[in-house]
């Protein structure tokens, strides 16, 4: 089943690459600014459930390598691919879920960007949520764009006020 998804997915990306306007054409102003990039991070993860996922969209904004990592409620990290994200989210529904971003802050130095970013995560674009995270993306700038190299999250919970901590501290 998963190497029908992934084949489904080179397939769909095959196609739009031969027919359409090249992923630089569309998305290059994605990756122009780290906030830029930044935006479009949560904008490819939110959306209405009739609306398509934008799994192209995503895949131009990461470098080929990036590592996603997950840290669960006791601090056990989770890491796997970015092709190794899609496989759960082709196998289900699509429904409405959009990440609202709260704060963000920036270090740049030299062509190496971290970026803290805490978020909320809403059923509604316009209800706030108490379901609440914290991002931590680590991107590099290479010909002339920004790419996303990995980034790690850890959700709010009785265990961890991470993102009451972050978004207290200046």
């Amino acid at each position: 089943m998963n190497k029908i998804i992934l084949t489904s997915l080179s397939i769909i990306f095959a196609c739009n690459s031969i027919f359409g306007q090249t992923n630089e054409e569309k998305y290059a102003k994605d990756v122009k600014s780290i906030d830029a990039i930044i935006n479009a991070y949560y904008d490819v993860v939110s959306g209405s459930s009739s609306e398509p996922w934008e799994f192209e969209r995503d895949k131009y904004i990461h470098s080929e390598s990036a590592v996603i990592t997950r840290l669960d409620e006791n601090g056990k990290a989770e890491s796997h691919s970015l092709e190794g994200e899609y496989i759960p989210i082709g196998l289900s529904p699509k429904e409405d879920f959009y990440e609202k971003e709260l704060k963000r802050k920036v270090s740049k130095y030299g062509n190496i960007a971290q970026v803290w970013s805490a978020f909320e995560i809403r059923t509604d674009p316009n209800t706030e949520s108490n379901i609440r995270g914290l991002n931590s993306v680590q991107l590099h700038y290479e010909n002339g764009r920004w790419w996303i190299d990995s980034w790690t999250c850890e959700m709010e919970s009785e265990k961890s006020s991470v993102v009451t901590e972050f978004m207290k501290n200046e």
